[in-house]
């Protein structure tokens, strides 16, 4: 019954719009709210800014474990019952935190559970289900689904900051645990595996445009899928890892760290949480154009553009921050979103490009632990400089070189080397 409709509207489009829901919330309940309470929670707890942020890296870590976990069941079963799961997980600790006391409780509930549920309704579970519903169109649909996240970094640390003003921090968190609860459960209602399972095929191709030789991009994908040993034995596998986590950095880091960064030299917390949602503002907006551009032009020099841009953002932040140059600061978080805006759909078009969409599950499972693991040590490492010499400023510029760093690698990536080496080892 939910597919007789075919001609006049593809199913696949309402995976995008879960998809964009709850990746809304996994993403914005693990990293855009954070920064907004780790000032009141470390000042009433006498927490350092390491302790507080160990949360995350270990959130990073589990990120990783949780996808290595579930990847291959996503291709067999598909994301629903990993979404329904997910969303009860995920609220329930985030209702949770407004109870604790320790900070043990503190690292098992944000860094553990929370995202142990995030990780089941997030960027993994939506980005291997849309992987295999679109083939042609898949940088747009990753990319629309994709705006759910900068949707999120626009709006929730500036309710985030308001609800800590006004209700507490604690109240907060139970707040936000309703609210996530509700947005999410009822998305597991519309998930489905791949459209081959209700007589669909991907794009909303029908029989008589497979038949006329128009859905030869989705076959090709789907037969030169390669299996997640296949896949890790090429080089490109561990290229893009590298590459991707060093982009990635950059992302969890300015994320929880905006705050405090800024608040230390003067600026308000409200000016300095609206700085994320400055920067989400160009992401959420130039998703759909990164994604246009996805499906037509080389993505991997588009990845490399997108990286540079970042991390040359992040050397112009934290110049004007010092310096407090406003327009500066404004003008160095738009540049920086519109590089964020280019890292979702892109990276996920290049591994199911590359390695296929049969079995895209297992095999971006088994790089989520490496390029996660990347990632988890920024966090950290930046707090525990700032808790050293007591300011950003060289740990952020090292992570600007990550992104430069990344950029460099992907422009050079030799494409058709690593297409020819990956034909190789199917053959």
């Amino acid at each position: 019954m939910l597919f007789s409709f075919e001609t006049r509207f593809y199913y696949g489009y309402w995976i995008v719009l879960a998809g964009f829901i709850t990746q809304f919330v996994a993403v914005g309940m693990s990293n855009y709210v954070v920064g907004s309470f780790m000032i009141p929670m470390t000042e009433e707890f006498g927490w350092t800014r390491a302790e507080f942020t160990a949360s995350r890296s270990i959130g990073q870590i589990v990120m990783a474990s949780t996808g290595f976990v579930i990847g291959s069941y996503i291709d067999r079963f598909g994301g629903r019952p990993f979404i329904f799961i997910g969303s009860v997980v995920l609220s329930t600790a985030i209702f949770s935190l407004g109870s604790i006391n320790t900070l043990s409780e503190w690292l098992v509930l944000n860094g553990l559970i929370l995202t142990a549920g995030a990780a089941m309704i997030g960027n993994l579970v939506v980005n291997v289900t849309l992987g295999k519903w679109f083939v042609e169109r898949r940088g747009r649909a990753v990319a629309l689904a994709g705006m759910g996240i900068s949707l999120a970094g626009i709006v929730l640390p500036l309710i985030a900051t308001w609800m800590v003003d006004e209700f507490g921090w604690r109240n907060s968190w139970e707040l936000l645990g309703v609210g996530a609860l509700m947005l999410t459960l009822p998305m597991a209602l519309i998930v489905r595996r791949r459209p081959e399972d209700y007589l669909l095929h991907p794009d909303g191709k029908s029989d008589e445009e497979l038949a006329a030789g128009f859905g030869a991009a989705a076959t090709a994908d789907f037969e030169k899928s390669m299996t997640r040993g296949q896949a890790m034995r090429t080089s490109s596998f561990y290229f893009l890892v590298l590459a991707f986590g060093l982009f990635q950095i950059s992302i969890t880091v300015m994320l929880i760290q905006t705050i405090p960064f800024m608040t230390d030299v003067g600026y308000s917390r409200l000016v300095a949480s609206s700085m994320i949602s400055i920067a989400s503002v160009p992401a959420f907006l130039s998703k759909p154009f990164w994604g246009v551009l996805i499906d037509r032009y080389n993505p991997r020099k588009l990845a490399a553009l997108g990286a540079a841009i970042t991390g040359v953002s992040v050397i112009f932040i934290v110049y004007s921050v010092a310096n407090q140059i406003d327009f500066l600061v404004y003008t160095g978080f738009l540049l920086m979103g519109i590089g964020w805006g280019g890292l979702l759909p892109i990276q996920e078009v290049i591994w199911a490009t590359f390695f296929g969409r049969r079995y895209l599950g297992s095999v971006r499972s088994m790089a989520m632990p490496f390029t996660f693991g990347l990632s988890a040590l920024g966090p950290v490492l930046v707090a525990y400089y700032y808790d050293l010499v007591g300011n950003y400023d060289l740990a952020l510029l090292a992570i600007a070189l990550c992104n430069i760093t990344s950029a460099i690698m992907l422009y050079r990536f030799t494409e058709n080397s690593a297409i020819r080496q990956a034909t190789d080892d199917l053959t």
